[in-house]
């Protein structure tokens, strides 16, 4: 497996990155173009915060622990001045989207842009401690902490009382924003919240019947059978066991390793496509049609955290049956995902793994799963695989 990461290491530095560098920075009014066409022309210029967020995280985290090239540090702090200077309204909740000049478009409905300008901006503060950038960061995480049970407050489309579900994806992206922060918010805070959603994940998301993690749960964590309740999403399950493992790590807990891996490899088995390979997008529990009509394409960050989820697992455990999922995933896609021509990699691509949209950014997709899944196969795969978990983590 160590032979895979120079490749992944080279794919990063000298195919991916120089192509945000080249097109998404927006010298006139700042922060980052992220709907690029395959060739990096902008087709349209409005900033959605989460990939502003996002792309600030990615350049300040590859100054941190790649090189200390000045243009890198120079793109983060760029898009930083932008996020701070318009991306909040006057609560403190990041908007969704922007003008190109920084005028709000899309209100504050949910908190996943607060998630990523936080975690954008606390990565800065480590390679240019401004204290401004903590105290956004500092402040933007507690205000997610007060809004996690209603995360989209008055945005709520839903009836009170009627069906009260809970989101997977909160405590998910929580299990990572809080050591991402750990500098900011301390490590007292980091242990006691880290123990908390590894129970909530394991507890009340992942159900024993199915062996994978539910998109949504009853309050109680009960199963729900709705089309909500019985949603399936594999890449966040994959992305969300990854998280589980570095959790592990830091809390030296090899039986929370165990039951990542485990959880990993079923949902790769349930959501692989074996009429024309690679992972489903959504998928019912119960096998019933999904309300998600795209539920059948294959996107780029779903098979990229895959990659990292299966490197990881290992790494930490030398697992075979994990080294072959990688090797797996590596092949499908390298082969239907990466643009050799133009740079970067196609994010859309058809049940049958025909490229679906040709462009290579847009509001979904910007500078964040590609580099970073590169960069965490890159690193983890240069350490040897170790048999013993214990030795991994002690």
């Amino acid at each position: 497996m160590k032979e895979y990461s120079y490749l992944y290491k080279q794919e990063l530095l000298e195919n991916v990155i120089p192509f945000w560098m080249n097109h998404s920075k927006d010298e006139e009014c700042g922060g980052y173009f992220t709907c690029l066409d395959r060739s990096g022309k902008v087709f349209d210029r409005d900033k959605f915060i989460w990939l502003q967020g996002r792309e600030v995280w990615m350049f300040s985290s590859l100054y941190h622990q790649v090189e200390n090239k000045k243009e890198w540090k120079e793109m983060a702090i760029h898009g930083a001045e932008f996020l701070s200077e318009y991306g909040r309204d006057q609560d403190g909740s990041f908007y969704f989207s922007l003008t190109r000049d920084g005028k709000p478009l899309i209100q504050p409905y949910n908190i996943f842009s607060d998630c990523f300008a936080a975690m954008g901006l606390g990565a800065l503060y480590k390679i240019h401690p401004e204290p401004k950038y903590a105290q956004i960061a500092r402040d933007t995480f507690y205000n997610i902490l007060k809004r996690k049970n209603n995360p989209k407050g008055k945005y709520l489309k839903n009836v009170a009382g009627t069906r009260a579900l809970k989101s997977f994806a909160l405590p998910m992206i929580l299990s990572n924003l809080s050591l991402e922060l750990e500098h900011i918010i301390g490590n007292e805070v980091v242990d006691a919240l880290a123990q908390k959603l590894v129970r909530e994940i394991i507890d009340d998301f992942y159900h024993e019947e199915w062996g994978v993690l539910l998109e949504n749960v009853n309050m109680d964590g009960r199963f729900n059978d709705s089309f909500e309740g019985r949603l399936i999403n594999p890449g966040h399950g994959l992305e969300a066991m990854w998280f589980l493992m570095d959790l592990a790590e830091r809390l030296g807990d090899e039986n929370i390793v165990k039951k990542a891996v485990a959880i990993a490899l079923n949902t790769l088995e349930k959501g692989w496509d074996q009429k024309y390979g690679g992972i489903f997008y959504f998928m019912d529990v119960l096998g019933h049609p999904t309300q998600q009509l795209e539920w059948d394409q294959k996107l780029w960050w779903v098979h990229l955290e895959a990659l990292v989820c299966m490197a990881k697992a290992y790494r930490l455990t030398g697992n075979k049956e994990c080294a072959n999922w990688f090797r797996k995933i590596h092949l499908y896609t390298w082969e239907k995902f990466r643009d050799s021509e133009y740079g970067e990699w196609f994010g859309y691509l058809n049940r049958r793994g025909e490229v679906l949209l040709p462009n290579k950014g847009g509001k979904w997709k910007g500078c964040f799963h590609v580099p970073r899944g590169l960069y965490q196969i890159w690193k983890c795969l240069a350490v040897p695989a170790d048999v013993s978990v214990e030795s991994v983590i002690k």
